[in-house]
């Protein structure tokens, strides 16, 4: 993301925000429509937002809403799975 943003910061403000608000909902929407097609359409729609909250505030607190999301998912896998691992003896 640290590179997108740095290619980005080189060009002027209204081809910045034209392009980054294509690419974005070009990938929402193809995430959008993954989702009842085969495909990872999840992943579409977490990167289209990623790209949308760098010009977006709205983006930005949906991205970080689901990343907590996220943090809680894997923090819940990860004590799923170290209650299974019993030590051998």
């Amino acid at each position: 993301m640290e590179k997108i943003k740095g290619l980005l910061a080189k060009l002027p403000h209204p081809v910045r925000w034209v392009l980054t608000m294509v690419i974005g909902f070009v990938l929402l929407i193809l995430g959008l429509i993954m989702m009842v097609t085969p495909g990872p359409g999840l992943l579409f729609i977490f990167f289209g937002l990623s790209i949308l909250a760098l010009e977006i505030k709205w983006a930005q607190e949906v991205n970080k809403q689901g990343m907590q999301g996220l943090e809680k998912i894997v923090a819940k896998l990860k004590s799923i799975f170290k209650r299974e691992q019993k030590p051998k003896e």
